[in-house]
């Protein structure tokens, strides 16, 4: 957890500073006024609970939002391949740099789910899956290009029906 930590520190950019910046501004911002507003008790509650609502849900959310603003990218599988002898299922496509940013690396995520012909639970499973695998490129990768990857996800035993989910962050 703490490597999490550390690496979610070392990789903020400059606008995740003005972000979170802005939204600590806002959330001192209400404070002061739920201060002021003191005799009026039930609107000073309301922003208190705003203030913190602000800056926890503003924070997550907009640090979601902007990333996949500034660094949108496609990925498109084109092989999809359980081998044989081993228990191994392997990925290959390409994600291509879609934004107008350069790319310093990407970290693909896969994810294996189960496929069950229930349209409710076909809509939860790829939520949980119950395989994953990851995949960091250190490559410079320009607007407009892309980058072939292969993709292991093993241990893979599972003989039934299954989608997979592939999402790439970019940096």
């Amino acid at each position: 957890m703490k490597a999490k930590i550390i690496d979610f520190i070392n990789h903020l950019i400059v606008y995740d500073y003005l972000l979170f910046g802005g939204i600590f501004i806002l959330f001192l911002l209400l404070l002061i006024l739920a201060i002021a507003l003191k005799n009026k008790m039930i609107l000073a509650i309301f922003l208190v609970l705003l203030a913190f609502g602000v800056l926890t849900a503003g924070s997550v959310g907009g640090y979601i939002f902007l990333h996949h603003y500034l660094f949108k990218n496609k990925v498109t599988l084109y092989e999809l391949k359980a081998l044989e002898f081993t228990e191994a299922l392997l990925l290959k496509g390409e994600i291509k740099n879609t934004s107008k940013r350069s790319f310093k690396e990407c970290t693909l995520y896969a994810g294996v789910h189960k496929v069950t012909h229930n349209r409710y639970l076909d809509r939860i499973y790829p939520s949980f899956p119950f395989k994953k695998s990851s995949l960091r490129l250190r490559e410079n990768i320009a607007p407009g290009e892309s980058v072939p990857f292969k993709l292991f996800v093993e241990p893979f035993r599972y003989t039934k029906d299954y989608n997979i989910t592939i999402k790439g962050e970019c940096r």
